[in-house]
């Protein structure tokens, strides 16, 4: 079986198939403290706000497959390690588009991230992703990602 391959671009700021992906990120269980409704508002204002002013130290990137058609994305950006400073290259956000899943898509994104870090000299992949994800978690977990810190939350009531 032959290995799919994609168009990885930088987003233009009329890319708004992006914020369509919004669902995505929280098509599975959340913590109790964690409304859908909002992680999606929140989530599609920020990839709006990257789209549109194109901050320093971010990227967006569009997969595109054979066809031209828009599949997923992968959002970078440059950060700086906390404990040695040194610059890391983080996933901020990564969708593939429904009906993509399984495809290859994920992987080709996760891949361009490390082509992207090694070419920018970052020493890190970070990214973070909720508990419930299982299917983002596997991918994670298959291409060699580990886990580096735990965030834990409590709501204060």
């Amino acid at each position: 079986m032959s290995e799919t391959t994609y168009l990885i671009r930088l987003a233009e700021d009329d890319d708004d198939f992006i914020l369509g992906l919004a669902p995505r990120f929280v098509d599975f269980p959340l913590p109790p403290w964690r409304k859908r409704h909002e992680c999606i508002e929140g989530i599609r204002r920020d990839l709006a706000r990257h789209l549109e002013e194109q901050p320093a130290n971010s990227f967006l990137f569009v997969a595109e497959n054979a066809d031209g058609e828009p599949v997923g994305f992968i959002h970078l950006q440059k950060t700086q390690d906390f404990f040695n400073g040194h610059i890391n290259c983080h996933v901020s956000d990564l969708a593939v588009a429904p009906g993509h899943e399984g495809q290859g898509v994920g992987k080709a994104l996760l891949d361009h991230a490390e082509a992207w870090a090694r070419e920018h000299r970052c020493v890190l992949v970070t990214l973070a992703v909720f508990p419930g994800n299982e299917r983002a978690r596997a991918l994670y977990e298959a291409a060699g990602y580990g886990t580096d810190l735990l965030r834990l939350a409590k709501p204060v009531r």
